[in-house]
């Protein structure tokens, strides 16, 4: 029978379970990936094979899914070897039972090439075809890349072939790779020639039955493979502790979500398929709308700072280093006194530098509370994982700061790498979208996001690639590197030209003629063209700060027209001379 006529009849298609955890769980297996085991144990992957089709699944995957890494690693010989023989392995297999065999192809490496995914999900497909599979399962996805080109592929060489995407997601329906799992979906969903959207691994069957309630996949089916619950680690195993009975009756509620295919993952046997199969040959009374328990939803908090940037009034923000020590009240009196100057807000840096210094998300919350000033704290990629960033803003969120500087950060200094280690899950694009993503479902009040731009850069039409990748990710502004040449006001302009957000330019205050050679030959991004560092040649502190105001305050007189307010940045804490250029302003 067709796929397409079996699904019609209104009964749900039952997938196996994991081929990898099971052939990992066997007694006596060899040791060796489960993919070769295609090569070199043929005879127990047909059994697993059988195993599942005697629990009463309909549909099996071919054992193929880390060919992807093997042809983005350029192991294409072995990988196409492997292929062929699981292919013949599964229609062996399906044949008597008259089951659909669903070629699997599982995610390409995420430091793998940007074009990669959609050259490889091309290949294998082809591959597939070439040996009469027209059923395929692209699972375990982090992201959509490579889908689009895919599913165009497919359509131009087998019009009737079959497709399921589905994507990975945690308890909090995001991938690893920061992207709302609802989000994937609707998107996907939305390409006509896929036939089927949904998730798979990560998470176990209740959280999939949750996010599963409040997703919409149109006239596409829905397809839910859940783990068996979560793993545990015993010695050197990993142990999944979901009960079969308890995997077959929450996926019965799946199906009962929505869901017209089903199935296993990690974890799963042929005893979850059972009781999955018996489950399902039960009636199944009608879904509860999730609505009936919805909490009431509340008001969001408002943004000052952006509510004034969008009525297109201009707003000062002043960097402010925050301290080294935990002597907090020079730097509450900074910030004081550049509020009373009429500062709008106060950007506090994430650790410059590399080097540890207070927390900017907890000043951030002790200004807003104490001082009742607008904070804009910079958040780097360094330092925290997905979990660590999402919990960070829930508690800024609680604080009421709702505006936040996304930023690749400074690696850690060279001397200090043998004792403190970067974590980098994010690269400042991804993190934005990943924050973005939580707007959508996380915060009551979304963040405001911004993103840095360098005027100063070599190749500015490079970073003005990155900041509209940045829009389309969901930055609302940026935040420039100084204007201290032409050249940079120039680029100012071509990024007003180009870019939909507010900006802020940047003005950094010189203070000496030592300062500004510093400036040149030390800190990347910072450029002081020759005609400014010329004036300070000579100058004593006041001359040097007299002439700083001037300077910033003629500055932010040409970048007027190109931007839509200013970042000021304070030089080695000298709050009375940003208090100047404020008044001056």
């Amino acid at each position: 029978m067709d796929i397409r006529a079996y699904l019609s009849q209104g009964r749900p298609l039952l997938f196996d379970g994991a081929m990898g955890t099971y052939f990992d769980a066997l007694s006596g297996r060899a040791q060796g990936r489960c993919d070769l085991a295609n090569l070199n144990q043929p005879d127990r992957i047909a059994a697993i094979h059988r195993a599942y089709l005697d629990a009463g699944c309909m549909a099996i995957k071919t054992n193929t899914f880390t060919v992807s890494r093997d042809m983005a690693a350029g192991e294409a010989a072995q990988a196409e070897q492997s292929l062929d023989a699981a292919c013949r392995l599964a229609r062996e297999a399906a044949e008597p039972y008259g089951a659909f065999v669903f070629g699997d192809i599982g995610p390409v490496p995420q430091e793998a090439e940007d074009s990669a995914p959609a050259e490889i999900y091309c290949r294998q497909a082809a591959l597939f075809l070439e040996r009469g599979i027209t059923c395929f399962l692209v699972e375990t996805l982090a992201s959509d890349e490579g889908i689009p080109e895919l599913t165009a592929f497919l359509k131009s060489r087998c019009p009737e072939a079959f497709l399921i995407v589905s994507f990975a997601v945690g308890a909090d329906g995001f991938t690893r790779g920061g992207l709302s799992g609802r989000t994937l979906v609707r998107r996907t969903a939305a390409l006509p020639e896929v036939d089927a959207v949904g998730f798979n691994c990560v998470s176990g069957p209740h959280h999939l039955l949750q996010l599963v309630r409040t997703v919409d996949v149109g006239e596409k089916r829905l397809s839910v493979m859940p783990n068996a619950g979560y793993p545990t680690v015993l010695g050197r195993r990993t142990v999944f502790g979901g009960q079969p009975d308890y995997f077959g009756e929450q996926l019965a509620e799946i199906v009962r979500a929505g869901a017209s295919i089903v199935g296993g993952c990690c974890g799963t046997t042929p005893a979850h398929i059972a009781q999955a199969a018996a489950a399902l040959e039960k009636p199944l009374p009608p879904s509860v709308s999730v609505a009936e328990n919805a909490p009431a939803e509340t008001a969001p908090a408002t943004n000052p700072l952006w509510d004034k940037l969008a009525a297109g009034k201009r707003v000062v923000a002043v960097e402010f280093d925050p301290p080294a020590d935990d002597d907090i009240a020079p730097f509450l009196e900074g910030v004081r006194a550049l509020r009373d100057a009429g500062a709008d807000a106060v950007t506090i840096a994430d650790c410059p530098i590399g080097r540890p210094r207070a927390d900017s998300s907890l000043l951030a919350c002790k200004v807003k509370r104490e001082l009742g000033m607008e904070p804009l704290p910079h958040m780097t990629c360094r330092d925290r994982n997905m979990n660590a960033t999402k919990a960070l803003l829930l508690g800024l969120s609680m604080e009421d700061v709702h505006n936040v500087l996304l930023v690749t950060g400074d690696p850690i200094p060279t001397e200090a790498r043998d004792e403190v280690k970067s974590v980098f899950n994010f690269n400042s694009r991804k993190l934005i979208r990943y924050v973005a993503g939580l707007n959508e479902t996380v915060f009551r009040t979304p963040f405001r996001l911004y993103g840095a731009l360098n005027l100063n850069a070599r190749n500015f039409h490079i970073q003005l690639r990155l900041a509209q990748e940045k829009e389309a990710n969901g930055v609302s502004g940026f935040l420039t590197q100084p204007v201290l040449s032409r050249q940079a006001l120039d680029n100012l302009r071509l990024a007003r030209e180009t870019l939909h957000g507010k900006i802020l330019a940047g003005i950094f205050p010189v203070v000496s003629h030592r300062n500004a050679c510093f400036l040149n030959n030390e800190i990347a991004g910072m450029y002081v063209c020759d005609e400014i560092v010329a004036l300070y040649e000579g100058k004593e502190r006041e001359e040097a700060e007299a002439l700083a105001v001037k300077i910033s305050a003629e500055i932010a007189r040409q970048v007027t027209p190109y931007s839509d307010g200013l970042y000021l940045m304070t030089p080695f804490r000298r709050v009375g001379l940003m208090c100047r250029i404020i008044e001056a302003l």
